[in-house]
């Protein structure tokens, strides 16, 4: 097995510079990649937002929601004890 990687490898023959040329396919899969990542970490910055909102309003204050009497459901911790 190893033998046949061995001939493989010393009969691929190294592409001269002139072969291997960048290509536009490539640029644009790239610049929609980036494009894509951007627009990804402005929707995960917007989620953020809306949790510390939701954090600084008190929803997941457990304690104070039960000192205030309103009904939350059990938490999965509650539900096996």
């Amino acid at each position: 097995m190893l033998s046949v990687v061995l001939q493989a490898v010393a009969s691929d023959p190294v592409p001269s510079e002139n072969d291997v040329k960048a290509g536009w396919v490539a640029l644009a899969v790239f610049i929609l990649l980036a494009v894509a990542v951007f627009f990804l970490l402005r929707s995960f910055t917007k989620q953020l937002k809306k949790v510390d909102a939701a954090d600084s309003a008190g929803v997941y204050d457990e304690k104070r929601a039960a000192d205030e009497g309103s009904e939350q459901p059990p938490t999965t911790v509650e539900k096996d004890r």
